[in-house]
């Protein structure tokens, strides 16, 4: 039983540290020459079909509006996303992706696809039981 808690508590360590300033951990690599983050291909892929303010990714990554603003403008920088002022209110900034950042946005999706499917075929592994407690842990 110890034994377990120590492999338990290595298995998270190794997930922390590999996780660490990330939003999510994917299977795969992004093929795009562009040097971006996680976090930043994540914003691409959130906005792709809609233009959000710097508040509504935030909130929808639960990531601090600090970091949000951070990330934009790096992806501002590199010609990836544009500011655009919202047509009903025009002290509100949306940003829309460029024409360049919409196949790595396309290619961050698929990622978070191909990374589901991984799951689902290693669950597909274990019986109803084991699911059931792998879920519960």
């Amino acid at each position: 039983m110890e034994q377990l808690a120590h492999q338990i508590d290595r298995s998270l360590q190794e997930i922390i540290l590999s996780s660490e300033n990330q939003l999510e951990i994917l299977v795969g690599n992004c093929q795009s020459e562009m040097r971006l983050t996680n976090t930043q291909e994540h914003i691409l892929m959130l906005i792709e079909n809609n233009a959000f303010t710097n508040k509504e990714i935030a909130k929808q990554l639960n990531v601090s509006q600090a970091a949000i603003t951070k990330a934009i403008k790096a992806l501002i920088a590199q010609d990836l996303l544009v500011a655009v002022k919202d047509s009903r209110d025009a002290r509100i900034i949306r940003y829309s992706l460029t024409e360049l950042a919409k196949p790595v946005a396309d290619e961050h999706a698929h990622h978070h696809a191909y990374t589901l499917a991984s799951y689902k075929e290693l669950i597909e592994n274990y019986s109803e039981d084991e699911q059931v407690v792998i879920s519960r842990f």
